[in-house]
């Protein structure tokens, strides 16, 4: 598909992203869903580590920087800073239609977290893996910028948000916005600020907020805020 082709190139490339097995990420998270649940600074000033190829993180610093948390799609461990396993969540269901209240527990923090690092830094070369299916939809007017876009079908085996999902992209072929359904509410994420990590281009800002069914969206709440502050590939 010619729009998808574009967005990869313009993010690196394809060959480049596949010589790449490992990335680190400095970042931050917060946004309401974690301070309406009590959790506004655990994901603050963090250590994200994980695979490009599998749904894999460790988060190193939370709660302040005394523990550590991993993600997995078959199990979600805490563990002190020495790495003494403290709790193991196994074969993990995080039900995003159970509301956001789920988020006071520390587990299903991780889960979450785990789920929005991993799927937003490996997009959008996720989308060309071949068990996703892409369809390029009309292109999008925000504010005076025109947005091209692309449906995906995302496969059962793939943890993320929603199995449906809309991807918008710039004039530069690079990502601005997301949409899909989260804890019952209909969300958009926009991301800018890209930059260049070792030949991959990654948005280092990133906001999500709640959208009408026009697609317009409210300026507050703001859901989840992303900032990555520094970012490497290997």
């Amino acid at each position: 598909m010619a729009l998808l082709d574009d967005v990869i190139d313009a993010n690196g490339g394809i060959a480049r992203w596949n010589s790449l097995s490992r990335f680190t990420l400095h970042l931050s998270v917060g946004g309401t869903l974690f301070s309406s649940a009590g959790r506004a600074r655990e994901f603050k000033d963090v250590i994200a580590e994980g695979s490009t190829r599998t749904q894999s993180i460790r988060f190193t610093g939370i709660t302040g920087g005394d523990r550590s948390g991993s993600f997995q799609p078959d199990a979600i461990t805490i563990e002190s800073v020495d790495g003494e396993v403290l709790q193991t969540w196994s074969n993990p269901d995080l039900a995003f239609d159970a509301g956001p209240q789920v988020l006071a527990d520390e587990l299903h923090l991780i889960f979450f977290c785990g789920v929005t690092i991993w799927n937003y830094l490996t997009t959008p070369f996720l989308l060309a893996r071949p068990d996703v299916v892409v369809e390029e939809l009309p292109s999008w007017g925000e504010g005076i910028e025109t947005w091209r876009r692309l449906r995906a079908q995302l496969p059962p085996k793939l943890v993320t948000f929603a199995g449906e999902q809309i991807f918008y992209f710039d004039e530069n072929a690079l990502q601005r916005r997301t949409d899909h359904d989260l804890f019952g509410m209909k969300v958009a994420h926009y991301s800018w600020a890209h930059e260049s990590f070792d030949g991959i281009v990654v948005p280092t800002l990133r906001r999500s907020q709640t959208r009408q069914p026009d697609g317009t969206v409210n300026a507050k709440p703001v859901l989840i805020d992303v900032e990555i502050f520094d970012a490497s590939f290997e």
